[in-house]
């Protein structure tokens, strides 16, 4: 039986997908993954998004600069950026958000990006894809006065944080601002057994499920290649931890990401 997924972060665009951008995406849908988001991570990757939604059907495709991206973007990105969203392809602001790990960029640099996005986000009324690492300290304040806004007093969820890797207390945090949690297969690592814990404990109707490709393989693929088929393996670790059935999971994420991303639910 093949159980419908969605694919919530992909970056089908990168070149590690040129030899077989339309093999990867039947296999895809072979394996039951129903809907692709397809990540952009600067203005050449949102574009590129863009143009992969228009051309494969269940492809969406979200716009964002990445903090990496952070010091070569500048204020007329943003109204270029703006442009891009209006797509009727895109469902969220992304991949945006706070990363510390390699110090690539300065903390300021990527905070005024960060700012920059949410304004777009906010005045678009689409949701955000979030990326966070190691930054935690600046993000979460930030994210708790973009939420002060009237915006955000409706029930609506306000976005996802994609590949999730924190503890429960912050991940209670995110949920009471009204973002998913977003897992992918990193969760089968045995460097990730820390996690399972608090993964446990984080409600289904909170949850999404990813790739991150061609990023962080399955266990089983360490060393290659992730694509979205590979989804199904984060559903089967998922329901390894959590001792749920992945039909059940399947359901929950597949309904959630629908929520999210504003998705027409397909016949």
């Amino acid at each position: 039986m093949v159980i419908s997924l969605i694919d919530t972060h992909a970056h089908l665009d990168m070149r590690e997908f040129d030899s077989d951008r339309l093999g990867v995406i039947c296999r895809a849908k072979e394996a039951g993954v129903e809907r692709i988001i397809s990540i952009g991570i600067d203005l050449l990757s949102s574009e590129a998004a863009i143009n992969l939604s228009e051309s494969n059907e269940g492809i969406f495709a979200t716009v964002g600069i990445h903090p990496h991206n952070a010091k070569e973007a500048y204020k007329r990105d943003m109204s270029k950026l703006e442009k891009l969203a209006s797509h009727p392809c895109v469902v969220a602001i992304g991949e945006i958000g706070l990363d510390y790990h390699y110090q690539l960029v300065d903390k300021q640099s990527q905070i005024r990006l960060l700012n920059w996005q949410l304004e777009l986000a906010e005045r678009l009324n689409l949701p955000i894809v979030l990326h966070c690492r190691e930054a935690e300290e600046d993000l979460l304040p930030i994210l708790t006065n973009w939420c002060a806004g009237g915006k955000k007093k409706d029930s609506k969820p306000l976005g996802v944080i994609h590949c999730f890797s924190g503890d429960l207390e912050i991940a209670r945090k995110y949920i009471g601002m009204g973002f998913f949690i977003s897992l992918g297969a990193y969760i089968g690592y045995p460097s990730a057994r820390h996690l399972h814990k608090s993964i446990r404990q984080i409600p289904l109707d909170k949850l999404l499920v990813e790739t991150d490709c061609p990023f962080l393989p399955p266990q089983k693929y360490r060393g290659s290649r992730n694509e979205p088929a590979f989804v199904k393996i984060t559903l089967q670790a998922l329901a390894d931890i959590t001792g749920n059935t992945q039909k059940n999971i399947a359901q929950r994420t597949t309904a959630n990401a629908y929520q999210l991303f504003k998705l027409e639910v397909m016949d």
